[in-house]
């Protein structure tokens, strides 16, 4: 029966086959499927984002609350629209600058739909084209394209699109974190990071309002065979992982009006070419600064719309917050002189507040403790590079920079190698992260300098409040100098140049006027060897040229005025105390630079007669320093850093007194001041050899060091472990004492010195290399030529012979009368040499070593 009816039923769809096939050929539809599925619709915006949180703002940002990948919503109105993006780190190596509070890339990007993508493009603010000039319709024309991110579009709607941004935010895209070391840095000469991993990276939190979008990420990086292991910081050199946090701005719509940059005032700059000029100048660089507009315009004084406001932040110790605050406020002096009242605000966080401090619209003074502070303070800003607007700003403060520095290496080497390596690092770069590693060290400098000045006041009986007042104006000064930062300020490193020696210590001058001309300075402390007679330690106020460089940069004019009065403020910068000069002509490294006012760690309009009377306070204060720090159940380390930070002051001092050798001062004022000024005019001859009797005197002598004598047998470090291990720990004074000694030679015989003094010949300096070359030569055999040479001078007269050997055989680098004169010098060594009379057998053992090497050099058969 079943068969039968199973025969039936196919016989029956046979027939129907055909008919349908039959219908289907005449043109008749077929019947529908019912069984058959319509193809699925695209999935919406709302499925794609049902199981995330959504975070609205300038970007709305959808976190999946699962895998916490991250989806962003893109108006179609915010396309080929420009916006900022700014990059802060906030935890990681601070060998690498890493730390909290940096302030990384800036950069105007924009996107825009190409087909089914959307891309994320670096928008370049390097040139300005006028739009009334023909030329403009070229503009760009050479320009490279950067295309940083594209992806797929994962869903749409009349109004906009979701797009997948992991790969954007959760890379390096953005912001380069991981530097690219050349090949001439050796491998482990610097902490590596190692290689990006991506499934360990992961989101940290994720904040939206109406004009920015924060996107803070923790990025982990392995290195499985690091050749550096890194600091105590480094947990494992292997696995770090740093925290960065992403913001997205919108480029702000007023009415803000971009100022020029002037060489004659320090502001940092956002550098621009005029591609549409024909000047042969076509800079037009717009200074960094705040948007600050009058409330009442027609009042001479008025409070600003909006004053710019700095929040203390709660991890700043209680005992300073007042400290810091009032010396905020200090700045109000200036932007009075612009004509506006209370345009900066100081407020203290409070301790229950309920706002993150890496939020960009608080302007924030923070306190950190990281156990190798690379600045010791920075105040760093983030602007629009468009206009120059700064749009938000941080101070970052260390607890206890450089206190536990235990030695002062100030060799040549460790200077030229540290220099040549943050170079290298500098030029592989992107363009637009360099300006991180344009640094602020004022805070580590000052805290040397402290250090330095609190052991002075110590050993010399002051009572223990006069220690605290020199601390209070310390931090008082480094508050002011890291605000001036923020405000758009760059260095001014000749500023301490405006007063006499007699003059910074009086306090009628110095509490009205100002201890210096600006705060930008890294001043010495200014502490006096006659305690009867101290001033100010550190200047407690804006100087002169704080508030004229404010002006220039704050102060609003009526329409069609602007520039008529800008050039009558900027005319002054002739006058004394409105002098200028910044890090790229300081003298800081030997050969840079030329005007040795232009230097840090100096005071007063005569370095000569302020380093004598410290370098004697300190030769008077080594006797004093074993009584004073060696005490009870201590070890001798406070002893050996006091030790440090005295020979530190010496070598300072010495420094910026070398530079007056050869130096030539600077005016960049313009010819139509008619305040009669050159712009280079050599150092007086009779001041050089001021200063060249000075080196002789308390650097090359045979008893320059004679006041640490007694001291040596108590420079001990303390012992941590192992760590010193592999080297013996008996103090190397002659080592410290030569790499002080040739720090000073490298700078008296640097090429480029002696390139200047030849130079400089042809515009009035009579103090010729031969002559300086023959003055260090007396300085350095004179004294002892008829006796017994001490350990410092052997090693000092061997580096002096060595150094114009390699004068007298470099094949390029020096000219041909500096060969002359390094030549003769030697012959003159050589002739001394011959007829001296050696007491012992070291020095004739020194002796003989020199004449081999001086032999070596004149080629004497």
């Amino acid at each position: 029966m079943n068969k039968r009816f199973a025969l039936a039923l196919s016989a029956v769809c046979l027939l129907l086959g055909t008919e349908i096939s039959a219908q289907a050929k005449n043109g008749a539809a077929a019947p529908a499927d019912s069984t058959k599925k319509a193809p699925p619709k695209p999935a919406g915006i709302t499925d794609k984002v049902k199981a995330s949180k959504k975070h609205s703002g300038l970007f709305t940002l959808y976190q999946d609350t699962v895998t916490g990948s991250v989806q962003m919503y893109i108006r179609k109105d915010q396309l080929n629209k420009d916006f900022i993006y700014q990059s802060f780190s906030l935890s990681g190596p601070t060998s690498l600058f890493l730390h909290q509070g940096m302030h990384r890339a800036t950069l105007v990007f924009k996107m825009k739909k190409a087909y089914d993508k959307i891309e994320f493009s670096t928008v370049n603010t390097n040139f300005y084209y006028d739009s009334k000039n023909a030329v403009s319709k070229a503009a760009n024309v050479d320009v490279a394209d950067a295309v940083f991110y594209a992806d797929k579009v994962g869903a749409e709607d009349s109004t906009g699109y979701l797009v997948s941004v992991d790969q954007l935010f959760l890379s390096d895209k953005l912001d380069p974190v991981k530097p690219i070391f050349p090949p001439t840095i050796p491998p482990g000469a610097v902490f590596n990071l190692g290689g990006y991993n991506p499934t360990k990276s992961k989101y940290s939190n994720i904040r939206s309002y109406p004009n920015n979008s924060d996107v803070v990420v923790d990025l982990a990086y392995d290195n499985p065979m690091p050749f550096n292991q890194g600091g105590k910081d480094i947990t494992d050199a292997r696995f770090v992982r740093i925290k960065l946090q992403h913001s997205f701005i919108e480029v702000p719509v007023n009415d803000y009006k971009p100022r020029f940059d002037d060489p004659r005032v320090g502001f940092f700059t956002q550098e621009v070419d005029d591609l549409t000029s024909n000047e042969i100048v076509n800079y037009r660089d717009m200074i960094n600064r705040w948007h600050l507009k009058k409330k009442d315009p027609s009042a001479a004084l008025s409070e600003p719309v909006e004053p710019i406001t700095f929040w203390v932040e709660n991890t700043t110790p209680v005992e300073y917050r007042e400290i810091v605050k009032a010396a905020g406020e200090r700045w109000n002096e200036a932007f009075e002189k612009a004509g506006f009242k209370n345009a900066v605000v100081m407020k203290i966080m409070p301790d229950d507040a309920t706002w993150d401090p890496s939020d960009i619209r608080y302007n924030v003074i923070r306190w950190v403790s990281s156990p190798y502070p690379p600045y010791g303070a920075i105040g760093p800003s983030f602007v629009n590079p468009k206009t120059g607007q700064i749009l938000g700003s941080d101070i970052t403060i260390e607890w206890r920079s450089g206190a536990e520095t235990p030695f002062l290496d100030v060799t040549e080497d460790a200077i030229a190698s540290g220099a040549n390596l943050q170079q290298q690092m500098m030029e592989n770069m992107p363009s637009h992260m360099r300006k991180h590693w344009a640094t602020c060290t004022i805070g580590s400098e000052l805290t040397k300098q402290y250090m330095a000045g609190s052991t002075l006041i110590t050993t010399s009986d002051a009572p223990p409040t006069e220690v605290r007042k020199a601390h209070e104006q310390f931090l008082y000064y480094l508050i002011l100098h890291e605000m001036g930062h923020t405000l758009g300020l760059n260095h001014n490193m000749k500023a301490s140049q405006m007063l006499s020696p007699t003059e910074v210590h009086n306090t009628a001058i110095t509490q009205k006027l100002g201890l210096q001309g600006s705060v930008m300075d890294y001043p010495s402390i200014n502490i006096n060897s006659d305690r009867s007679k101290q001033g100010d330690y550190y200047t407690m106020k804006p100087g002169p040229y704080d508030l004229w460089a404010i002006e220039f940069g704050y102060r609003e004019f009526p329409a069609g005025q602007e520039q008529t009065e800008l050039n009558k403020i900027l005319r002054r910068s002739h006058e004394p105390h409105l002098t200028f000069g910044n890090d790229a002509d300081d003298m800081r490294s030997p050969g840079n630079g030329i005007d040795p006012r232009v230097m840090i760690n100096d005071m007063s309009n005569d370095m000569v007669a302020y380093g004598e009377d410290r370098i004697k306070f300190v030769n008077s204060a080594m006797s004093k320093l074993v009584s004073k720090y060696a005490k009870g159940d201590k070890s001798y380390q406070e002893v050996l850093i006091r030790y440090n930070v005295l020979n530190g002051q010496r070598f300072s001092m010495a420094n910026a007194i070398s530079r007056y050798i050869g130096g030539v001062q600077v005016d960049r004022s313009f010819p139509g001041q008619n305040n009669g000024s050159k712009p280079f005019v050599i150092t007086p001859v009779a001041y050089q050899k001021k200063a060249m009797n000075f080196l002789a005197t308390y650097v090359f002598a045979p008893n320059a060091f004679e006041a640490d004598q007694q001291l040596l047998p108590y420079l001990q470090v303390q012992r941590r472990g192992y760590n010193f291990f592999g080297a013996p720990e008996d103090p190397k004074h002659t080592s410290l004492v030569q790499n002080f000694q040739t720090n000073i030679l490298a700078q008296l015989l640097h090429p480029t010195t002696l390139r200047r003094i030849n130079n400089s010949a042809l515009y009035g300096n009579t103090y010729s290399v031969a002559d300086v070359m023959n003055d260090i030569m007396n300085a350095i055999f004179k004294a002892d030529a008829a006796g017994a040479v001490n350990v410092y001078r052997q090693n000092l007269q061997t580096e002096f012979v060595k150094g114009a050997a390699a004068i007298v055989a470099a094949p390029a680098g020096f000219d041909n009368p500096s060969k002359s004169a390094a030549y003769n010098t030697l012959r003159k060594v050589r002739t001394m040499l011959a007829t001296a009379v050696s007491p012992n057998e070291q020095t004739r053992a020194h002796r003989s070593m020199l004449m081999f090497l001086i032999d070596k050099a004149l080629a004497v058969k």
